[in-house]
């Protein structure tokens, strides 16, 4: 069934970066505020509820990459995905154990059509749940005149040598 799962999700962001578009809700796209709201809430959800991968992809330029960091032998890593790689990856946990991902605090810096986005989040299995974790997202942004696009997202979780920030607390 994951296989199956995964599959699909690909398939979709495949088509989705080969052009056929999806028309972005103009609530998510018209603001950075709408689009930072919508950028968690896609992907958040209860056990058993699909996430939104089709709304999540009309947020994103269509060769937007994801950075996630991690740590391996105490050294970082970092582990780069395009869209249907990031949603393959992490649907199955989503939809088996639920996840909420909630910004916590946000400093933004626009210059022109571009923008860049430190949100800090945690998050939970349930939504009034316990924290599993917390960390920062790095968001670069653009304004094509009509609508913003994710031109990239690069995270990392907060850690006992990597506290976040008093700005972002």
């Amino acid at each position: 069934m994951r296989s199956w799962l995964a599959l699909a999700v690909l398939l979709t962001s495949s088509s989705i970066a080969a052009g056929q578009s999806l028309a972005a809700r103009p609530e998510d796209v018209g603001t950075i505020d709408g689009i930072i709201k919508a950028f968690y809430d896609v992907i958040s959800g209860p056990a058993g509820v699909p996430r939104q991968w089709q709304r999540d992809s009309t947020l994103y330029i269509a060769k937007v990459q994801f950075v996630a960091m991690g740590l391996e032998n105490g050294k970082p890593v970092a582990d780069v995905m395009d869209h249907g790689t990031f949603a393959a990856k992490y649907n199955g946990s989503f939809v088996n154990r639920g996840f909420f991902e909630h910004e916590t605090k946000r400093v933004t810096k626009r210059f022109g059509n571009i923008a860049h986005v430190f949100s800090a989040y945690e998050y939970r299995a349930t939504e009034a749940g316990p924290v599993q974790g917390r960390g920062v997202n790095s968001i670069q942004l653009y304004w094509d005149g009509t609508r913003w696009w994710i031109a990239s997202a690069t995270w990392d979780d907060e850690r006992p040598d990597n506290p976040i920030p008093p700005e972002l607390r």
